[in-house]
């Protein structure tokens, strides 16, 4: 592979088939910007990979250059990893091929591809990936480090469902990654972020969804959030859910839409939900029981297509606004949890700051705590996640600090200070290993020792190579 000296590009742009970007170029603006516009940083170098070659070529250049590398799928992760200061940028998002082959039931999909364009491909045949809440996350970031999604429970997480993947090393080769091909690789991509090499394509198996899907908010006034995480505790922990109903809770602002009374529009709630994969009766049966010990508010019951569910949360989320958010993992949620949570609602001053619990159950706990490298036990219960999200500079900086002290306030509660990578913006003291556990932390290093043993992929949740 030719060498490129210094800084100079030019030699990288001869090099690879997409296009090489430095500041002031048209175009370079807008391949820096990533979803959280708290993030304003500024690449020497953004490559717009095109495939394997690209991202090589790439590779090679940051090295030779003393360059830190960043890697961008869908730009969607909260502390900006994609986007490094005066490094160089892989930009993967020309690389968004989704091919689905409904007969095998896999679908291969390009590492710059989101999960709208995922979805898209796939509910053309009715069939689905389990894949995140919000459709512009990129597909790769998602995996990598996880993927929890509404159909988590009915189907596992998103790498519950990987078959394969093609990684682009430090060293510039291309391998495939599978249980059959380097196999320790594998096992590390499902959990263990991009920490060993940028993939450049995943293959997923596929299910039967939808095409359309069941969907319950059932809304209560924000001092009775308690009663409302209660509730939803009760009804997962007391396994009286259909096994084909995912639930969740969401303290959010009601929305001004047509089926919220107009004395709540913009009024802080709690809204359980509950979504159907199975039968209309077996979800009608879960709403009405959560119904009658919920007594809510007003409510929004209704079939919609499985596309829309996964659009369901993305106005709430737009690109550009201002993001943080902390998280923590549950073995149990206790009354005195949910009260701590409960006394810190009000709080919060954007409208659009949120607290998400996310229960962990089903399928999802049907996998030995080793088959991936997942950061957390497959025994846990739940995920709560406190998101400060703002437009507004000065309600942001408020909501930061109201999210790390809630964080705080139910730290006594957590299993560590780890928690689901994807919901991390600061990787504190120990808390990745706290988050692995040290035999599986152990494992990744010794793992990134063998792939990565520079660790030229470092900015990231990073894992030090042993």
């Amino acid at each position: 592979m030719t060498r490129t000296v210094g800084g100079d590009v030019a030699p990288l742009r001869a090099m690879v088939a997409g296009a090489v970007l430095e500041p002031g170029d048209d175009g370079y603006d807008e391949a820096r910007s990533v979803w959280n516009g708290d993030i304003d940083r500024r690449p020497a170098v953004i490559v717009r990979c095109t495939g394997p070659d690209d991202v090589a070529a790439a590779l090679q250049h940051a090295q030779d250059s003393g360059l830190q590398v960043a890697v961008r799928g869908g730009g969607h992760g909260y502390w900006g990893a994609a986007v490094p200061e005066g490094g160089l940028m892989i930009d993967l998002s020309p690389i968004r091929h989704v091919v689905v082959d409904p007969d095998a039931r896999r679908v291969r999909v390009g590492g710059g591809a989101t999960l709208g364009a995922l979805d898209a491909a796939t509910q053309e045949h009715g069939l689905a990936v389990p894949a995140g809440t919000v459709s512009h996350t990129g597909v790769g970031g998602l995996t990598l480090g996880g993927g929890w999604g509404w159909l988590t429970r009915v189907h596992g997480l998103t790498i519950d469902n990987l078959e394969s993947a093609q990684v682009v090393l430090a060293d510039g080769r291309c391998v495939r990654a599978s249980v059959a091909e380097h196999p320790d690789l594998f096992w590390a991509l499902r959990g263990g972020g991009g920490n060993f090499g940028v993939v450049t394509e995943f293959e997923f198996r596929l299910h039967e969804v939808g095409p359309m899907v069941s969907l319950a908010m059932l809304f209560v006034e924000q001092d009775r959030a308690a009663h409302a995480l209660r509730t939803a505790r009760d009804a997962v922990d007391g396994n009286t859910l259909a096994p084909t109903t995912s639930a969740g809770v969401a303290c959010v602002s009601a929305p001004p839409a047509p089926f919220v009374p107009a004395e709540h529009h913009f009024a802080r709630v709690a809204a359980v939900i509950l979504i159907g994969f199975g039968t209309p009766d077996e979800h009608a049966a879960d709403v009405a029981a959560v119904r009658a010990t919920l007594q809510p508010a007003f409510e929004m019951v209704t079939p919609l297509p499985y596309t829309a569910l996964q659009q369901m949360l993305d106005e709430g989320a737009p690109w550009g606004i201002r993001a943080y958010t902390k998280g923590l993992y549950l073995d149990e949620l206790t009354d005195a949890t949910i009260e701590a949570l409960a006394e810190r609602l009000p709080q919060r001053r954007s409208p659009q700051s949120q607290v998400l619990l996310l229960p962990f159950a089903g399928r999802f706990g049907d996998d030995p705590d080793d088959a991936t490298a997942f950061g957390g036990s497959r025994s846990l219960r739940y995920a709560i996640a406190v998101e400060g999200i703002s437009s507004d500079a000065e309600a942001f900086t408020h909501d930061r600090q109201w999210v790390r002290d809630t964080w705080n306030a139910l730290r006594p509660a957590a299993v560590h200070d780890g928690a689901y990578v994807n919901l991390m913006a600061e990787f504190e003291g120990d808390s990745l290993r706290d988050t692995y556990g040290a035999a599986k932390f152990d494992r990744l290093r010794a793992i990134k020792a063998q792939y990565d043993p520079a660790n030229v992929f470092r900015h990231n949740a990073n894992i030090p190579p042993a």
